[in-house]
């Protein structure tokens, strides 16, 4: 039974068994029935539902059940844990360091934000009226969660849109669905109420477009891919819904010459590792000043070769499996073209034999000499791959670092406050990091620019995406003949 709809677990109705496989072995973690369009049609019907009352409840209800889901959240951060390295690969060390207190922090921020949507003080600006600002909730919201952060996805999704008063019908991967289920549950547990959240699993096209295209659905939250990004804005469309997209990233990396080259190293090998490269903001393609270029290259290679891939629930190990063997294989590609074409592979570029070898493992791979206009430079690989190119100039690395479709992320390593500064302005990403690369935080917005989408997730940003604005306006003379009248007959 793994779908969540009203309160309860339910099975999906397409009679479809998917196999939820740990990517570290290959052994089956469970089998679910997916959800198909009926499914979607009942979660929807749902939500509908819970809205009316939900979406008056004041808001210290609405914050009040967000403590107390924090609070179970946190009781179950192991099981969360193990079910999230289980199912998507990633080492322990992660999901009980990050994954799992990221989302119980989120949650936590939320509860108490949901107390203080932004509204404006009444005033009379044409002076015969008193206008006032409302910000009310959308309706039922359908999102669309990506397989790399299952349970941090899950709670970008639902807390904003919940909080602001919303009801929400998610649709995680299919592959990775089993903490979005699991986050459904704790919602109900912490006291709110049937149908404001549900859960549908089933592949996207089917559940997930039967949700993009339902009339109900008054909004569409997506995070994954550009192109599939583009499908979801164009089904959208069709019913005029809000949309908010979080798509893809090719976060540069610039280290200047005056960089701390230490920390440059460092960050460089733990932004393009974190999650084994499966991150839309990791450092994917650095741009370092020619005078560093060699330095900074034997660092991360030696650095590379001595993390340590293994089982994911051992505390030891330092790189997971990728999320499948598709994943693997498609990152794979990205190298061996990459090579083809004349670039070097410094370190790493295979995956290791051995005990590892019934697994989606791939080593930490280090490239250089790929042109800019190459494809493992310009495209998202979404793996434990580095490119490092040099350049020259200020003006270079700046023009090097906004040549790719994407704008999620970026960071800047220098000692100079002006060269700092210059950089956050010129660089056009969502979020530019200076002397760090990757740290997220509840309380600031996460959002990109040109093909990486817009809106914002997490921070009080995220409720410009879950909100809309009503003006609401009084006249206080209390005459009946207004001198506007006058303008379409005579007084």
């Amino acid at each position: 039974m793994h779908q969540y709809i009203g309160g309860g677990l339910r099975t999906g109705s397409s009679g479809v068994v998917h196999h939820v496989t740990n990517p570290a072995d290959g052994t089956t973690v469970t089998d679910l029935v997916l959800g198909d369009e009926r499914d979607a049609d009942q979660a929807v019907a749902a939500a509908r539902a819970a809205y009316p009352e939900w979406s008056r409840a004041a808001p210290v209800e609405r914050s009040a059940a967000l403590h107390r889901l924090a609070g179970i959240l946190d009781q179950r951060a192991r099981e969360f844990a193990e079910t999230e390295s289980r199912q998507a690969g990633k080492p322990i060390r992660l999901t009980t360091g990050f994954d799992v207190p990221g989302t119980v922090d989120n949650t936590a921020f939320f509860a108490g934000a949901a107390r203080h949507l932004e509204g404006r003080a009444c005033a009379e600006y044409s002076g015969d009226h008193t206008s006032a600002i409302r910000r009310e909730p959308i309706g039922v919201v359908a999102s669309i969660a990506p397989w790399n952060y299952p349970l941090q996805m899950a709670a970008w999704k639902i807390l904003p849109a919940v909080a602001a008063g919303n009801t929400i019908v998610l649709k995680p991967a299919e592959i990775t669905p089993l903490t979005a289920l699991m986050f459904a549950q704790a919602c109900t547990d912490a006291g709110i109420p049937d149908g404001v959240v549900n859960v549908v699993t089933g592949r996207g096209p089917v559940a997930g477009e039967a949700l993009l295209a339902h009339p109900d659905v008054r909004m569409v939250s997506f995070t994954g891919s550009t192109p599939v990004g583009r499908r979801v804005m164009e089904i959208a469309s069709r019913t005029v819904k809000r949309v908010h997209l979080e798509l893809g990233g090719k976060a540069p990396f610039v280290v200047f010459d005056d960089a701390d080259l230490e920390a440059a190293v460092h960050g460089a090998v733990a932004g393009s590792l974190i999650n084994t490269g499966q991150d839309c903001t990791a450092a994917t393609r650095a741009y370092v000043h020619r005078s560093r270029f060699e330095e900074f290259v034997a660092g991360v290679a030696d650095l590379y070769a001595s993390v340590k891939l293994g089982d994911p629930m051992d505390p030891a190990t330092d790189l997971g499996p990728l999320v499948s063997h598709k994943q693997r294989d498609s990152v794979a590609g990205f190298v061996e073209r990459a090579r083809t074409h004349g670039a070097e592979i410094v370190v790493g570029g295979q995956a290791p034999g051995g005990g590892l070898a019934a697994g989606a493992y791939y080593r930490p791979t280090l490239v250089t000499g790929a042109a800019q206009d190459s494809e493992i430079v310009q495209d998202e690989v979404f793996g434990p791959v580095l490119a490092v190119l040099p350049f020259d100039t200020d003006d270079e690395a700046f023009t090097l670092a906004n040549d790719t479709p994407y704008g999620l992320a970026a960071s800047a390593w220098t000692r100079d406050h002006h060269r700092a500064l210059r950089a956050v302005r010129e660089i056009a990403a969502g979020c530019v990091w200076i002397n760090d690369h990757i740290p997220i935080i509840s309380e600031m917005p996460h959002g990109g620019y040109k093909a990486s989408g817009f809106g914002k997730d997490m921070s009080s940003y995220s409720f410009e995406e879950y909100t809309q604005v009503k003006h609401a306006m009084h006249d206080i003379t209390g005459v009946a003949r207004k001198p506007w009248h006058r303008t379409i007959f005579e007084l």
